[in-house]
């Protein structure tokens, strides 16, 4: 059973890659939330709500959004977003062990001027989760359901008059997929080294 303790433990000796900053690249940071289940580790994902001016719209993914001018950096940017989506404060409730490597932002296919900054977090017990007009749904999905290769699955993408299957993870009635399978993967590579 992977736990906590164990993803503390494995991002200690990580060292994430870090993509070079252009001057016009704006900057996003996300929350990967952890905390003891049951089951052991457990991971906390959001139902974008639906927003027409949202490249992710709809998309399951972490909690977190873009820098705004208030922000001193990436963590502080990842903690108040968490804070405004779900009534989550992070800076009281949880402890930052990590980040993972930089994501370049793409939506349709395109790449973004965006890149994402995400951290890893614990929390402890069960958060009473407030959430915002941006968040549909949230779910708490066990570590060990990611890990097992067995639980991955493929959905159907459109891009053009192609249609690309993409590696997904479906979870209940929520589909986990894009950038944000992306970084799920890299944090379970790091479990597995």
């Amino acid at each position: 059973m992977l736990t906590v303790g164990d993803v503390r433990a494995a991002m200690a000796g990580f060292g994430p890659q870090l993509l070079p900053r252009q001057p016009d690249m704006k900057k996003a940071a996300v929350a990967a939330v952890l905390r003891d289940g049951s089951d052991g580790a457990e991971l906390l994902f959001i139902h974008r709500a639906e927003h027409p001016h949202d490249p992710w719209s709809g998309h399951m993914a972490f909690p977190g959004g873009r820098m705004s001018g208030g922000d001193r950096d990436e963590l502080a940017a990842a903690i108040r977003e968490t804070r405004e989506e779900l009534g989550l404060d992070l800076a009281a409730e949880g402890e930052a062990i990590g980040r993972l490597s930089d994501v370049a932002a793409v939506s349709k296919g395109r790449p973004l001027s965006l890149v994402i900054v995400p951290f890893v977090f614990t929390i402890r017990g069960e958060p009473r989760l407030v959430l915002n007009h941006e968040v549909a749904d949230f779910v708490w999905v066990p570590l060990a359901f990611l890990a097992d290769h067995g639980n991955r699955s493929t959905v159907e993408w459109r891009l053009g008059g192609m249609t690309i299957p993409l590696p997904c993870y479906r979870f209940r009635d929520k589909l986990i997929w894009g950038l944000t399978f992306g970084m799920v993967d890299e944090l379970l590579s790091i479990l597995a080294s």
